[in-house]
């Protein structure tokens, strides 16, 4: 902690020594590699389109909130601190339609309108070659990639930060972000308890009826189990997310049920499950051990997902 809290100072005290040097960081071309592709900005960007709230807490960890001139989709006001709320609300919403599965609804003309120089999130309607021939670069979440196969580690957080840090020229205070995340895991984590190991499950249900989705070991949902203290029921599963039927839940029988949702109403999410038919006999279910969960508090790797943590270790500490 210490040597990250110097190498932050050092950073500061270097920016300082002159103007010329200060500049030439400004504007000396950045790229960093997103999805395989190298994305760069040959100075930081000033004009930001938010596609999907998972970047927020870098950009507010950074100091670049002000940054961004519009915003589409989902910000539920449970992820964010004050601070962060208030920055957000200063910020116009072009639309928060979403499909039947939380997919963003908008179209390529009302984004390319906002004339920004970085779009953050991909969409399905919306890709990074639709963006790119407009010459308008875009960065995703790297865990959100298509065809991303890496198993996620809380370290992914750390490098996520580092890497914002690198694009906004904001290293100093990225790594004095780093450095507090890294002790509020190390707390949280330590919290735990000791207890004999239990079983989860991450699933995310569809309010309604339909297709309940399970979270496999290529997802963030896998070690935020495992440093919450359970063993992840479907960690044999090299999949990030796939569909699962309540016989093959049945069948693991998890002792606790994490519920992922993109909005709307917790109780209507637990209901998605507790109510489909031989539910009851999860012993989850039977315990009354589900804890409904916004889906950043988990999904993709982000400060969220140590608030997630957070929220899981607390509802259901072991015993010491």
């Amino acid at each position: 902690m210490k040597k990250a809290l110097l190498a932050a100072s050092l950073t500061l005290l270097v920016a300082g020594c002159g103007t010329t040097d200060a500049a030439t960081e400004a504007t000396s071309s950045v790229t960093i590699n997103n999805c395989g592709v190298d994305v760069s900005f040959a100075t930081a960007p000033e004009r930001i389109v938010l596609l999907k709230s998972a970047a927020v807490p870098y950009l507010h960890a950074l100091g670049v909130m002000d940054k961004v001139v519009s915003r589409a989709g989902q910000y539920p006001k449970d992820y964010y601190d004050a601070a962060t709320q208030a920055e957000i609300d200063k910020i116009p919403l072009l639309t928060d339609k979403t499909d039947t599965s939380g997919h963003l609804q908008i179209s390529k003309e009302i984004v390319i309108a906002q004339t920004p120089d970085l779009v953050l999130g991909e969409v399905d309607n919306l890709s990074r070659d639709t963006l790119s021939a407009v010459n308008i670069p875009l960065l995703e979440e790297p865990a959100m990639c298509e065809n991303a196969t890496a198993v996620p580690t809380f370290d992914d957080i750390y490098r996520q930060m580092e890497a914002y840090g690198k694009v906004f020229r904001r290293e100093a205070e990225a790594a004095t972000a780093v450095t507090a995340l890294k002790a509020r895991f190390d707390t949280i984590k330590s919290s735990a308890g000791t207890g004999a190991k239990r079983t989860a499950a991450v699933l995310y249900p569809t309010v309604g009826g339909g297709v309940t989705y399970a979270y496999g070991s290529t997802s963030m949902a896998h070690p935020q189990l495992e440093a919450a203290g359970f063993t992840n029921v479907f960690a044999d599963s090299k999949e990030r997310v796939f569909e699962v039927t309540l016989e093959e839940l049945l069948g693991r029988n998890p002792d606790v049920l994490i519920l992922l949702y993109s909005d709307g109403d917790p109780k209507a999410v637990e209901q998605a499950v507790t109510s489909l038919p031989g539910a009851e006999k999860l012993k989850a279910v039977a315990a009354g051990n589900v804890l409904p969960q916004l889906f950043n508090f988990t999904e993709p790797p982000s400060p969220l997902s140590i608030d997630g943590l957070e929220k899981i270790v607390t509802r259901f500490k072991a015993p010491a």
